[in-house]
């Protein structure tokens, strides 16, 4: 038996709450997960967990390895990146995971000079919309964008961006300007939703909340999409301001219900600072920290006076 494979499972099966979430999460058939933790019980000579409708819970028995198995894998990770020379130089794999537009448009670049910079780093870069999980994805530094949960990882912030309302000039020409979150019922819009179901918008007025429902026209499942449909004429979209930037520069896209946008969102770089940083993670974070918050500024919308609204929106 493989002890040290057996202690590995046994912390993914405790993270992920289950064995057959561990066996997706590792890639290995239900069974393997479960009978690597039976001849781990066996050879122990003790359960560590109790199985029951709400997952695995570890005994008095379970808690006591979970916590030594973590200190031991903890200790041969660092004596692997002490032997491969990941404390003297900046040199191995780097996981890097990144919204999937802020990633080709900001981070993409970045890179490019990153890896010039450092020829013995690699980066394995993912794009993905969903949040990644450190340990499950086997990740080293995220970039998120919006409020943060409590978490035992470090966040470095690199700026914040505005959630706009915008549409085409031609769009405004023809339907006039919303005034107040309220118009937006009359105005045809381009929503990630199903068309069948109505959308709605969150917006603010000093501390009150509004919440528009919108006449949904066109349901799409990328912002590319949603910008691209935006600019055509078809409706309102809703988007991250450095997603819009440039077509609002030229004159392609204009915003509208500025005073009623809610508050900024942040822009970090989370990694865990708890422990003791690689080399090739400490050149990533310095290196790219300062290219990206002045990436963030170049592309930030200055307020606009808007198109000016016609009297009314009627249906139609």
């Amino acid at each position: 038996m493989d002890r040290v494979e057996a202690m590995s499972i046994v912390l993914h099966a405790v993270e992920a709450g289950s064995l057959s979430k561990a066996s997706r999460n590792l890639g290995l058939p239900l069974a393997t997960v479960s009978r690597k933790v039976s001849e781990l019980e066996a050879y122990l000579n003790t359960t560590l967990f109790t199985r029951s409708a709400k997952g695995l819970m570890p005994t008095p028995a379970g808690h006591s390895f979970i916590t030594a198995a973590k200190a031991i894998l903890e200790l041969m990770n660092e004596a692997e990146r002490t032997a491969s020379g990941e404390y003297t130089a900046p040199k191995g794999d780097l996981a890097v995971t990144a919204p999937t537009m802020f990633g080709r448009l900001h981070v993409l670049p970045v890179l490019k000079d990153f890896l010039s910079a450092y020829p013995e780093v690699d980066v394995g870069l993912v794009l993905t919309d969903r949040i990644a999980h450190f340990v499950d994805d086997q990740v080293d530094v995220a970039l998120r964008i919006g409020d943060l949960p409590d978490s035992a990882l470090t966040a470095t912030r690199l700026g914040s961006v505005r959630r706009v309302v915008c549409a085409s000039p031609t769009y405004f020409a023809q339907h006039g300007t919303p005034v107040t979150p309220d118009d937006l019922q009359y105005c045809p819009a381009i929503t990630f939703e199903s068309v069948s179901a109505p959308g709605v918008w969150r917006f603010y007025s000093g501390s009150l909340q509004l919440d528009a429902v919108l006449r949904s026209r066109i349901s799409v499942n990328t912002t590319d999409a949603a910008v691209d449909a935006a600019i055509a004429g078809m409706g309102l979209a809703r988007a991250n301001s450095y997603q819009i930037v440039d077509h609002v520069r030229r004159g392609a896209l204009a915003l509208t219900l500025e005073a009623f946008e809610p508050p900024a969102r942040p822009v970090n770089l989370i990694y865990n600072g708890h422990a003791r940083l690689p080399l090739k993670l400490r050149a990533f974070i310095d290196f790219v920290t300062p290219r990206l918050r002045a990436r963030l500024k170049a592309a930030a919308l200055s307020p606009q006076s808007g198109m000016s609204p016609k009297p009314t929106l009627a249906p139609g």
